[in-house]
């Protein structure tokens, strides 16, 4: 009985996450608007207030050579932290709660989906 009742309770919480590697990349270049006065994407991306975003889903943080990054991001690309999927949708959810002491002003994304989208849009750039 323990083991139907924890597998369940797994499978209960594995529905409850976001499915983020199914988000929609058409809606995440809507949602992308609202990154786009600080980061660009693409070819001929250049960095603004924030760094350039290619390659960064799955890519190391901290990762562009010629921005600024705050202290936090240096410490954790000096301790080998990757832009996994589950990372970024902590990131945008509360950046500010996710890297205490980075520059980055944006409040986050509410929505689950909207996150999901947005790293499935982010994915299509290397």
């Amino acid at each position: 009985m323990f083991t139907r009742l924890m597998t369940a309770s797994a499978l209960t919480l594995g529905l409850a996450a976001p499915a983020l590697a199914e988000g929609d990349p058409a809606a995440g270049e809507k949602v992308f608007n609202k990154c786009k006065a600080c980061h660009m994407v693409g070819e001929g991306a250049k960095n603004r207030v924030g760094p350039v975003l290619n390659g960064v889903v799955g890519g190391p943080v901290a990762a562009v050579a010629d921005f600024a990054y705050s202290d936090v991001f240096r410490e954790k690309a000096a301790a080998g932290a990757v832009w996994t999927e589950e990372e970024l949708a902590a990131f945008l959810a509360s950046p500010r709660k996710y890297a205490k002491g980075t520059k980055m002003a944006f409040a986050g994304l509410r929505k689950d989906e909207e996150i999901a989208d947005v790293i499935a849009y982010l994915a299509t750039f290397e």
